[in-house]
């Protein structure tokens, strides 16, 4: 019962080489000297010469932007009116009746400027090269130990948050389901979760993730090459929810004392929001401990400069420190990704509230404004759209991995504006109308699935990430339009499945290539199996997870935690020693939620993100948000 997936990109190191003899290095450091002075020489001249070419370029004026036909929902900064504007360029306009003696007088003093401050640079180059590099090591050092205790000590001084009231907070309680075979099969799951904490917390205490098999820390691409303790803000709420308190005071000391967000590096935008900040207010509003908000506002701050693009789409990484943005290499011309920039509106809406900056909001809501004006083929939302012209990539939809989560926070929106934002709801229906008439299709065994569309064609193929969609489906029943709620819950159940898996040439739900074989501790199929059990008490859905249960526990367990393995196939299969931070934020929780009792984060109180974070539904009926126009 268990599915294949594939494997995190990981960030590979290369040791360097230093050699044995010392006149040889030293040799080698004096011709890497004199290479740099060169090269400082050259990039000096490259500099002025830009600088004099700038005086020179044509008013930029001049040259019309082409039109999107989008300028009344770019961002801020971008004045629609003024034809030739580039952000972040200021734009001379408007003094051609200047004197033109005057003009010259500024150009000259303004390169004087220039000339001095790049003698000085250059002599401060001079300078740095005459010392030795342990000099210069222990500078950047002290340097960077300013850097860091300025930035501290700026925080320490920022005023506090004002308080807001906190939503009316429903289900935190035990759950106990009452039966005792139930109960057996809970406290099973609880003790899965302390055996995948305890070992995190032995062998990679602080880092992101965990090699259980090797024993040791471990972190991807995602996470740039911070060690953020991405496990430990990951698990936090489903420690407290299952009542491991020591554990959780344990994960709350070292957030309080490490999780730094002033480090250089580059991180993904979305598994950022939906790991820490979803995990740091979703740990806010089940303790009530104040360093949670404060931590997931500060991070949030540091993703903002993502969304400084010419349309307001955020960049997918962004630089916690410089601020940098920048897309996959991979994705469609150099485009942001559907699932990524359209499964922040949940976590922002929470942001503005408690920090009362309208800024995440608008930012979210501009996302929503854009999308509507776009062009959809067939109705459907392509993965990708370039965030430089507004314009979609290839035309590849699919709900599973790219788009997946989009549509799920269409609807969660709704669900946690307490069923006001019906703008969501009726984008929401509108998709899942076009995905039913393009996507959804009855396999020759009578199996129904969701494919892929790509290029104007449907392909018969459907990922694991897909096998969410029953439980969306399910959740959203209730106020679908015409009366569909029967019609969602009959046709959309999905069992466990490979990482991705084939319905065509007779195939049935099987997986071909080897790396659609892996299974890495995917939450998916069980997430559906918690919401169906939730609305229909069908006991075939606990049956189910508790198959699942057994067989991770049974193929997945090692010493060390819990490992993916790398083919479901296999009656002995390889491991892939990670033991990812979702497994204990998402698989063990909708386990245990499963086997818990409803009164436990009742569905119509909370909303969980698309990291299985619940965040409190708020009731916004006499409420304001900052920067809404309500």
């Amino acid at each position: 019962m268990t599915a294949p997936a594939l494997l995190p990109l990981s960030g590979r190191r290369i040791p360097s080489v230093v050699s044995g003899a010392s006149s040889l290095a030293h040799h080698r450091a004096t011709l890497r000297l004199s290479e740099k002075f060169i090269l400082l020489l050259i990039l000096s001249a490259f500099i002025t010469l830009c600088f004099g070419a700038f005086f020179f370029l044509p008013d930029s004026s001049k040259h019309k932007r082409f039109d999107l036909g989008l300028e009344d929902v770019l961002i801020p900064h971008i004045d629609p009116n003024i034809q030739g504007r580039h952000p972040g360029l200021a734009v001379i306009h408007g003094q051609g009746d200047h004197d033109e003696h005057r003009h010259r007088e500024e150009e000259e003093s303004l390169r004087r400027k220039i000339r001095a401050a790049h003698e000085q640079a250059l002599q401060e180059a001079k300078e740095k090269l005459r010392k030795s590099h342990q000099e210069l090591r222990a500078e950047i050092q002290t340097e960077k130990n300013r850097m860091a205790q300025d930035l501290h000590m700026k925080e320490a001084a920022a005023p506090p948050l004002s308080p807001v009231p906190m939503p009316r907070l429903v289900g935190i309680n035990d759950g106990d389901p009452g039966d005792p075979e139930v109960k057996e099969k809970r406290d099973k799951i609880r003790e899965m979760m302390k055996h995948a904490w305890d070992s995190y917390r032995q062998y990679g205490w602080g880092h992101n993730e965990l090699k259980p098999l090797a024993k040791k820390g471990h972190s991807t691409n995602i996470f740039g090459n911070s060690q953020m303790g991405a496990t430990i803000v990951d698990a936090l709420d489903t420690l407290y929810m299952m009542g491991l308190h020591d554990e959780f005071k344990d994960g709350q000391a070292w957030i309080e004392e490490n999780l730094d967000f002033s480090v250089n590096a580059e991180v993904s935008v979305f598994e950022v929001n939906i790991r820490f900040i979803g995990g740091l207010l979703a740990a806010y509003y089940l303790s009530g401990q104040e360093v949670f908000k404060v931590k997931a506002v500060q991070l949030a701050e540091k993703l903002l400069p993502a969304f400084n693009t010419p349309t307001g789409i955020p960049w997918a990484m962004v630089n916690l420190k410089s601020g940098v943005g920048r897309n996959w290499g991979w994705a469609s011309a150099g485009s942001s990704i559907l699932a990524e920039f359209g499964t922040l509106h949940m976590e922002f809406v929470h942001l503005t509230y408690l920090s009362g900056n309208p800024n995440f909001y608008q930012k979210v809501m501009h996302i929503r404004k854009l999308l509507a004006k776009l062009d959809r083929p067939n109705g459907l939302y392509p993965n990708y759209l370039n965030p430089r012209t507004g314009r979609w990539g290839q035309h590849h939809t699919s709900v599973g991995g790219l788009g997946d989560s989009f549509y799920e926070y269409l609807l969660k929106a709704w669900l946690m504006s307490d069923r006001t934002d019906k703008e969501a709801r009726k984008t929401y229906d509108d998709a899942i109308e076009a995905i039913e008439r393009h996507l959804i299709r009855k396999s020759s065994g009578g199996l129904t699935f969701i494919g892929e569309w790509k290029n104007g064609h449907l392909e018969r193929k459907m990922g694991h990430l897909t096998c969410f969609a029953g439980g969306m489906f399910a959740l959203g029943a209730d106020g679908s339009p015409n009366d569909k709620a029967g019609h969602y819950l009959r046709q959309y159940l999905l069992k466990l499945g490979p990482e991705a898996f084939k319905f065509d040439s007779g195939l049935e739900a099987v997986a071909i290539r080897q790396n659609e074989k892996y299974y890495i501790l995917r939450p998916e199929v069980i997430e559906t199996y918690w919401y169906m059990w939730r609305f229909t008490h069908d006991p075939k859905y606990r049956q189910w997870g508790w198959e699942a249960a057994e067989a991770i526990n049974k193929h997945c367990r090692v010493s060390g935690g819990f490992s993916g393995v790398k083919d479901v196939y296999s009656s002995s299969p390889a491991y892939d020693d990670v033991q990812q931070s979702f497994f204990l934020a998402e698989t063990l929780k909708y386990l245990y939620l499963l086997f818990s009792s409803d009164d436990l984060l009742p569905l119509d109180s909370w909303v969980f993100n698309t990291e299985a974070h619940p965040l409190p539904v708020l009731h916004l009926v006499n409420l304001t948000l900052p920067g809404s126009q309500q």
